[in-house]
């Protein structure tokens, strides 16, 4: 069997097409946001974003501040947290700006965050939830370290949820499922327009092998914010709400290794490079947000998730693409695969 993207079923190494909407050029998606244009990202909408302490969360929060949007920052880190609502504070002003330490992992913290941006400016128009955290695990060893990741990026503790899957204590992190499922039940009874965004990664699509666990975990995400997708687009009566799964590429952040006195890699991007990449398909419309790189381009990302689910249709090996006996059929694969789109 072959899988293909161009609809002649007659490429065994098949090439996505580039996307009709951008050129392969970086400088294309990095245009400013336009002002009052897009019905969600726009001046005096509100923007809560978590895990805003750092990273991609920073980076957030400054350029929908730019916008002109109203800023509500959360995390666990407090000194940091409160060093970036003053950044963001002389980008948009005193008054647009809430900075709510939050342990999200705990469900009244949450609660509290919700409740005090509903307080003050009721309503919410960007949810994003910016968690995860990426402890060393191996498949048959390593209990806990599987338990806090999928605590930290999926449940979070949902109190019930965490007590009969694991058996734990919450750690103090953050949490997609716990901060979505107290935003959402508000944030769809609203009359304007909202988006929730999801982080998710790519060792959760293609599962690379060395950490299992947080392969894992991206992949639940990945699927439970495609379930709120669907759930959305079909609910009664209409939510006018859609969800955004943004998965980064190689991003200079704190868990990448930018400790603040080491270089950015040259195949890296910024933070603030990534997340204009984002909003620019978030403003598309988009559900699957899949980040490049420096190193890594958008169609060489498409060709290495094509030729993982064809692990499973064409009956290889589990993740092949590693395997001594596929690596160069692999290569020939992508090699082939980029000469279509030149």
């Amino acid at each position: 069997m072959s899988l293909s993207l161009n609809g002649n079923g007659n490429s065994r190494r098949p090439s996505p097409l580039r996307p009709a909407s951008h050129s392969s050029a970086f400088e294309s998606t990095m245009a400013a946001m336009d002002e009052g244009v897009h019905p969600v990202i726009h001046t005096g909408r509100v923007a809560v974003i978590t895990g805003a302490a750092s990273g991609i969360g920073r980076a957030a929060a400054l350029e929908l501040a730019k916008v002109g949007m109203k800023i509500a920052i959360a995390d666990v880190n407090e000194e940091t947290l409160n060093k970036v609502g003053a950044e963001v504070t002389k980008v948009v002003g005193e008054g647009n700006v809430l900075v709510v330490p939050t342990d999200v992992s705990k469900l009244e913290d949450v609660v509290r965050l919700r409740d005090k941006v509903y307080e003050a400016w009721g309503e919410v128009a960007v949810l994003m939830n910016n968690a995860g955290i990426g402890l060393p695990s191996k498949s048959w060893e390593g209990i806990d370290a599987w338990r806090k990741t999928f605590d930290v990026n999926v449940f979070g503790c949902v109190p019930w949820l965490s007590a009969q899957l694991f058996h734990s204590r919450c750690p103090m992190a953050d949490s997609v499922l716990n901060v979505q499922q107290t935003f959402v039940p508000s944030i769809i009874h609203q009359e304007n327009p909202a988006v929730v965004i999801n982080t998710g990664s790519k060792q959760g699509i293609t599962n690379p092998p060395g950490n299992p666990a947080y392969n894992a975990s991206k992949a639940a995400v990945k699927s439970l914010t495609e379930g709120l997708a669907y759930e959305l687009r079909n609910s009664v009566p209409p939510a006018n709400v859609t969800a955004h799964l943004f998965v980064p590429g190689w991003t200079w952040t704190g868990m990448t290794g930018d400790k603040g006195d080491a270089e950015k890699p040259a195949g890296a991007w910024t933070a603030q490079e990534t997340v204009l990449y984002m909003l620019d398909y978030v403003r598309q419309g988009k559900f699957y947000i899949l980040v490049p790189d420096n190193e890594t381009r958008r169609e060489i990302d498409q060709l290495r998730i094509m030729w993982s689910a064809g692990d499973l249709v064409e009956g290889r090996p589990a993740l092949s693409r590693w395997h001594k006996d596929y690596k160069a059929l692999f290569d020939d694969y992508v090699r082939e695969g980029v000469a279509q789109l030149e």
